[in-house]
């Protein structure tokens, strides 16, 4: 199949070009490099410059393709609360730039990368796909929203899309082929990593005084390279059912700051400095994934997702 996955110079998309590749696809990146890594990009896949904002270069490049995997997308929440134009623009005007562009070239086939931050304060946990949808932060809305304009498009336009409501991903390639380490990243492991090998002076921990056994925020941990393999089996899934489909991606298991902190400690052998500064708007106490429902579609789960192997794959970059 032929496969245009925009933004996959990224930390999630890089893996998510591997994953297609090895299972024998035809990819092309389409990315603006702005938080994209040259490093990233593979001899077996073409490359192009572009940028989901210039419409007509989007059509243009999008031509003869099977399929969109969308992972274009700035993924901020903290930022989001600050800056809500820039997730306007890049986040939902930029999507229905792709979405037009699949609907102009007749692409009816796309993957999304959405996010649990769709649901805000948990109602209860684990979260499944029945969970009320009521965002805690602007980026979690962006996505809400692009999931709205994708349900339409199905139905108007005969576009079938997975919406990927990933948990927090995080580690390497567990065969070490992706080096690119992440532009400025925001989410904790990457975070810690950088304390680790001294690019930060210090870890910050948003807030210790959460409704959890040790007062931090209690997260769902899932390798990339599982998330990697969901989107090839989501595309599988669209294809052979011509039915859209919407899917937490997750392991049902979670780990405060202080633990993954504790674990990055001991695996890198760092005594990491942190400290204790005030909670962030819209950080939820607790968030874990019921993924039930992506095994039962999709045949998927996670394999890779131990936080051993997470912290171990994420420091065998950042240590050299």
């Amino acid at each position: 199949m032929k496969v245009l996955i925009i933004g996959g110079a990224g930390y999630i998309g890089s893996h998510v070009v591997r994953e297609f590749l090895d299972e024998g696809h035809e990819v092309t990146v389409f990315d603006n490099l702005s938080s994209g890594l040259r490093e990233n990009l593979f001899p077996d896949a073409r490359f192009v410059h572009g940028d989901i904002m210039d419409y007509t270069s989007l059509v243009r490049s999008a031509q003869g393709f099977d399929a969109f995997i969308h992972l274009a997308a700035f993924k901020a929440a903290g930022e989001s609360m600050l800056h809500p134009e820039k997730y306007s623009v890049n986040n939902i005007n930029g999507t229905v730039n792709i979405i037009n562009a699949a609907s102009e070239c007749g692409i009816k086939s796309i993957v999304f990368s959405s996010s649990a931050a769709v649901y805000g304060e948990p109602r209860y946990v684990p979260i499944d796909e029945k969970h009320p949808t009521n965002p805690e932060n602007y980026y979690g809305f962006t996505k809400l929203e692009i999931e709205n304009v994708l349900g339409w498009y199905d139905r108007l336009r005969g576009i079938h899309f997975a919406s990927l409501r990933y948990f927090n991903a995080a580690g390497y390639d567990v065969k070490g082929r992706i080096k690119g380490r992440e532009l400025n990243p925001a989410n904790l492991i990457p975070v810690i990593m950088e304390a680790s090998c001294g690019i930060r002076k210090t870890l910050q921990i948003f807030g210790n005084d959460y409704d959890t056994p040790d007062g931090t925020c209690i997260r769902d941990y899932i390798h990339v390279s599982d998330l990697a393999g969901a989107h090839v089996k989501a595309l599988d899934y669209i294809g052979a059912h011509k039915k859209s489909l919407t899917v937490n991606l997750g392991t049902g298991n979670g780990f405060s700051v202080l633990q993954v902190l504790e674990t990055a400690r001991r695996i890198s052998g760092r005594p990491i400095p942190f400290q204790i500064v005030s909670r962030r708007a819209g950080d939820p106490a607790k968030l874990t994934a019921s993924a039930g429902l992506a095994k039962e579609i999709l045949g998927w789960q996670a394999r890779y997702s131990d936080m051993d192997t997470i912290i171990r794959t994420s420091w065998d970059i950042y240590r050299n």
